[in-house]
């Protein structure tokens, strides 16, 4: 991308005519003027399309960062072809235009020239030092801090079959299968078989993060490390919390393990040449460090020093890494889909044999359905696909088949005629975003090569020497990635027509009181002082249609209004958003004693934080 910046008095234009390139625009875009802006003159350039979200992100901190230094806060983002000789297909630089409309809109007054048209303009530079300056951005494709391992490379290259195996227990070729009335599956199928990672537009969810104020990105930070907001802290601690819980409850042993390890440690070194990741790398007392990207390392070290009995087994020990971290390519970053920095509970389960292991496998196979479920996610929000060896299905079959029959629907099979990772059978929930474009959750492996690599053992009952089987179970896959799906769920419902609203449990603010009035306020926050959940009240100097309108905007599932007959009554109107539509809310007039015990009831087996802000909407600072 190539940007010409120019601190300006003012730039005005008027579009002319349509290029056959041209965007499709509303009226107002075919003329603008703005007063004491930056202006942004941008060419997208074909080297950009490969790693579009980086470009995006890098160009707007560039942007922002001159803007801020200038104290400007209106900025003219002005397409401009004449800037480079090779540039990127129409599609794309429209894309990277309103990428950059949307990270820089929500800190400065923005104004875009629309692409593809002749315009005339009048601009008028201020002349300072500063006013008249180019940059280049590039996208970041410096690989010295990556190792890429052998399993990565048979990743990307290694061979195998694709099927669709119905509840039945039928294996269909995918080139045979009939996917009507299953779209979700076509689309993970496709996008699976293609391996095309990198992401063309922004997804609904990176608005949605920025707008609810749970997270976004940090310029001062490599690309993919995010900040949380307190009401995105307080997703990820009641996620992680919940998790926790779920395989404590199952017998698991909560360790802590080191963030970094020795690169060249001799069994290390080995586990990663099998392991499908790119590792950040560091230098410390001349010795090379990477970060971990799994808790296996820590967990199995810990196993090798361990005196264990074939009593002790099935044995689980459960870790939720805060943080891992993988050097993802820049194309493939965006929002919470895909980090480089991420929480991911992680649980290794040591089995006496596979036998054994076979039947973990699917405990934790229906422990994930429950957790997605308790998430907010049910069985037709995600589609599951199953990787296995073919002499493992031929051994294996009618367990395989139990584990479409569990969930009743067909799923995405991938058959390898030989191994080439460390495990024969592995299940994923794949969640299938608005673009089409899926994303890992829960998942369960079954690894046999570790033990013998990491030197784990247990004693057996005649008091031999042998190997476990193990278990990768990570039961949500990463916390972030659950909070990109909610998201994305949300705007599908949003999309389908109804009110796109988060569950009750993760809710941030989960009942909002609007006083009518002052002599209200008394009533409201002795309703609040009640009610076991998470409460707040709408004190702004606004009228009573802007607070409800703000409410909605940013989900709330309970809404009270309380005035003069509420506080006689003591009673509460309440507006219920899981039971309204855009145009039809649900509203009832219930008891604080209700409203309690149903709040309760929703509550049970929940895990539960208090508001992460100020009861007082009016003394919240704005975030985003």
């Amino acid at each position: 991308m190539q940007l010409l910046l120019i601190h300006s008095d003012f730039l005005e234009y008027d579009v002319k005519k349509r290029t056959p390139l041209g965007e499709d625009i509303e009226e107002g875009m075919r003329s603008g003027r703005m007063d004491d802006a930056l202006v942004a003159f941008i060419a997208v350039e074909s080297v950009d399309e490969a790693e579009m979200m980086s470009v995006i992100e890098r160009g707007s901190s560039e942007i922002r960062g001159l803007a801020n230094d200038l104290g400007v806060r209106r900025i003219v983002l002005y397409p401009y072809a004449h800037l480079s000789s090779d540039l990127s297909s129409p599609d794309v630089a429209i894309s990277v235009l309103k990428g950059l409309e949307a990270g820089l809109d929500s800190d400065f007054e923005v104004m875009r020239a629309p692409f593809g048209w002749y315009k005339g303009f009048t601009l008028k530079c201020k002349g300072h030092p500063l006013s008249e300056l180019s940059r280049t951005i590039r996208p970041t494709g410096d690989a010295r801090c990556e190792v890429v391992s052998e399993a990565l490379l048979a990743d990307e290259k290694g061979t195998s079959t694709w099927y669709v195996l119905s509840p039945d227990g039928d294996l269909v070729e995918l080139s045979e299968f009939d996917f009507t009335g299953h779209p979700n599956l076509k689309i993970f199928a496709d996008y699976e078989v293609k391996k095309s990672r990198i992401v063309e537009r922004i997804p609904p969810h990176v608005e949605l993060m920025r707008r609810l104020e749970i997270a976004d990105y940090e310029p001062a930070s490599d690309q993919g490390n995010m900040r949380f907001y307190p009401k995105g802290r307080l997703l990820k601690s009641l996620l992680e919390e919940c998790v926790t819980d779920l395989v404590i409850d199952a017998g698991a042993m909560e360790v802590e393990t080191p963030l970094m390890y020795d690169m060249n440690h001799p069994t290390l070194k080995k586990y990663l040449e099998r392991f499908p990741a790119r590792q950040y790398s560091i230098e410390s007392d001349k010795r090379s460090f990477f970060l971990r990207f799994s808790a296996c390392f820590g967990q199995f070290l810990m196993n090798h020093d361990m005196t264990i009995s074939y009593r002790s087994l099935p044995l689980r020990m459960f870790e939720l890494t805060r943080y891992s971290f993988r050097k993802e390519q820049s194309g493939e970053l965006v929002g919470l889909r895909r980090l480089r920095a991420f929480t991911m509970p992680d649980m290794h389960t040591l089995c006496s044999d596979m036998e054994e292991a076979i039947y973990e496998f699917y405990e934790q196979y229906k422990m994930c359905i429950r957790l997605m479920e308790t998430i907010g996610l049910e069985l037709d929000d995600y589609e599951v696909a199953l990787r296995f060896t073919r002499d493992f299905y031929e051994d294996r079959r009618e367990f395989i088949v139990k584990l479409a029959e569990t969930v009743k629907k067909p799923i995405l099979v991938e058959v390898w005629d030989e191994r080439f990772f460390y495990f024969v059978l592995k299940f994923e929930f794949n969640y299938i975003d608005c673009l089409g474009k899926a994303s890992a959750l829960s998942t369960v492996q079954i690894d046999v090569e570790n033990a013998e690599r990491y030197d784990i053992s247990y004693t057996g009952p005649g008091g031999e020497t042998l190997r476990p089987t193990i278990l990768h179970c990570s039961p949500s896959g990463a916390i972030e990635r659950c909070i990109y799906a909610l998201l994305e769920k949300a705007e599908k419902i949003r999309d389908s027509g109804g009110l796109p609203v988060l569950p009750f449990w993760l809710s941030p603010t989960q009942l909002r009181i609007i006083p009518v009035a002052d002599r209200h306020r008394k009533y409201a926050e002795a309703v609040a002082a009640e009610l076991p959940c998470r409460v707040d009240i709408d004190d702004r100097d606004e009228s009573v249609k802007r607070k409800i309108r703000d409410a909605g905007r940013e989900w709330i599932p309970y809404l009270a209004v309380v005035g003069d007959s509420e506080v006689e009554s003591q009673t509460l109107s309440l507006t219920i958003r899981e039971e309204s539509t855009p145009k039809k809310p649900r509203r009832v007039v219930m008891r604080v004693e209700e409203l309690r015990d149903i709040i309760k009831d929703r509550m049970r087996g929940r895990p539960y934080k208090p508001l992460p802000l100020n009861t007082f909407v009016s003394l919240r600072p704005k975030f985003v």
